[in-house]
């Protein structure tokens, strides 16, 4: 029998490299250094929601990636 593994990635957008960032759907390396370079302008997400202000991120991405981000 063949066992079939599932990672479950959630990742504080407060402290996620643009690495880790680019591991999420749709998100590649350009998108993840403007969400990078956003938090360090802002001094921090404080809520998830903000990350509809950074530039790439529409509604339907946000919906998409919201499952996979907290604030802890």
């Amino acid at each position: 029998m063949r066992m079939i593994a599932m990672l479950l990635l959630i990742l504080n957008l407060n402290t996620a490299t643009t690495e880790q960032l680019e591991r999420l759907p749709g998100v590649g390396h350009v998108l993840a250094k403007r969400i990078v370079d956003f938090r360090q302008k802002k001094g921090g997400f404080k809520r998830i929601e903000e990350l509809l202000a950074v530039p790439g991120i529409s509604e339907k991405k946000w919906k998409v990636l919201k499952q996979y981000l907290t604030l802890t």
